[in-house]
């Protein structure tokens, strides 16, 4: 079993940023991939951001490129989600994910484990 604790959600003015960590425990944390999710009102969840097992490889979904960086610190058991140049339609509650291997995927079906989620509401 993998418990998954987001934090730093909030409400932000568009072009500001946001730092989102998330906090695992429960199995070796450098073992498995990380990944952020994102549902808005009304849509489907969708792909964020994903990181190997070391860091060494990340991916992004397009509309969050230059704009988003995931980071892990396998030492804190933590992964992080920087968001910067946030807009309006980045509103979302956003959940991070561990995966069922240590690459990176961009897929739910690859994720095992999921937090609860913490609310992004950016203001226009």
């Amino acid at each position: 079993q993998v418990q998954l604790a987001e934090f730093g959600g909030g409400l932000v003015q568009a072009g500001g940023s946001l730092r989102l960590s998330c906090a695992a425990s429960g199995r070796t944390f450098s073992n498995y991939a990380m990944g952020w999710f994102r549902q808005a009102p009304g849509k489907e969840r969708e792909f964020v951001a994903t990181i190997n097992w070391s860091g060494s490889d990340t991916y992004y979904t397009d509309s969050v490129k230059g704009r988003f960086t995931i980071s892990r610190d396998n030492a804190k058991n933590t992964v992080y989600l920087q968001m910067n140049s946030l807009k309006p339609e980045d509103t979302a509650v956003y959940y991070c994910a561990a995966g069922s291997s240590m690459h990176i995927t961009a897929t739910q079906r690859g994720y095992d484990y999921w937090g609860q989620g913490t609310q992004v509401t950016v203001s226009s």
